[in-house]
């Protein structure tokens, strides 16, 4: 069975990271992960990973410090994130690059995108790490621009949740979760399913969303087949 999808460009929260714990990171989800995404790479799939960091920082919502200030340390969770998902990616066997947005030669390769593409080639998995590199932009964002850059087919956000609801499932029970959205419904409904930064630069780069629940993680591979998961928003 062939992919549908020949390069992605996944989404993992820093939340997803921690796994039952509240903050930090839990190894044994990440190298889960890992599994499923060696299963897409064996298959043929070029896979870029963009993480947050939120299992660390959450500055950006307390209002209590400076919002530039609060964003670079930000960037640097996701750093942090970056190396430790690397980390399980090689436990299974995976070749591997982090590259950054922000320079720190020591520790990873700076984000270029011709380099990106040549790793592809060379069949290893890209993590990129530092957002943007610029404060006001969300890690989402930063995903749907390094998709946009790298061409991918399709961007795969692995939340905590199977799909797009009209409201928090978790509060409603009543919650009524939609197969397929356009981008003008989530625009229009002020559906939380990304920020609209990210989903305005899907939208003009056609570049089309599946939401989909991370909590069993070889839906990453069966999304990479085309198996109906989650939500298509396109």
């Amino acid at each position: 069975m062939e992919p549908v999808y020949k390069r992605i460009l996944l989404k993992l929260s820093g939340e997803a990271l921690a796994g039952d714990k509240t903050m930090g990171l839990d190894f044994d989800v990440i190298n889960t992960f890992g599994k499923s995404i060696k299963k897409c790479v064996d298959a043929g799939v070029e896979v870029g990973i963009v993480v947050g960091g939120g299992n660390y920082w959450r500055g950006r919502s307390s209002g209590a410090m400076d919002r530039t200030r609060a964003d670079h340390i930000g960037m640097l969770a996701t750093i942090m994130n970056a190396l430790a998902v690397a980390d399980g990616l090689e436990n299974c066997g995976l070749e591997v690059r982090v590259q950054t947005s922000i320079s720190m030669p020591q520790v990873a390769e700076p984000y270029i995108r011709n380099r990106t593409m040549r790793h592809f080639e060379k069949g290893r998995v890209c993590i990129f790490g530092g957002g943007t590199g610029n404060p006001f932009f969300s890690t989402d964002t930063a995903a749907a621009l390094r998709a946009a850059e790298i061409e991918a087919d399709i961007f795969f956000k692995a939340t905590m949740v199977d799909g797009v609801y009209d409201k928090d499932p978790h509060l409603y029970p009543d919650a009524v979760k939609f197969d397929e959205l356009t981008f003008n419904d989530i625009l229009s409904k002020g559906l939380k399913v990304m920020d609209s930064t990210a989903a305005a630069m899907c939208q003009d780069n056609k570049i089309p969303i599946l939401v989909f629940d991370l909590g069993r993680p070889d839906n990453i591979f069966d999304a990479c087949m085309g198996k109906k998961i989650g939500t298509i928003v396109k």
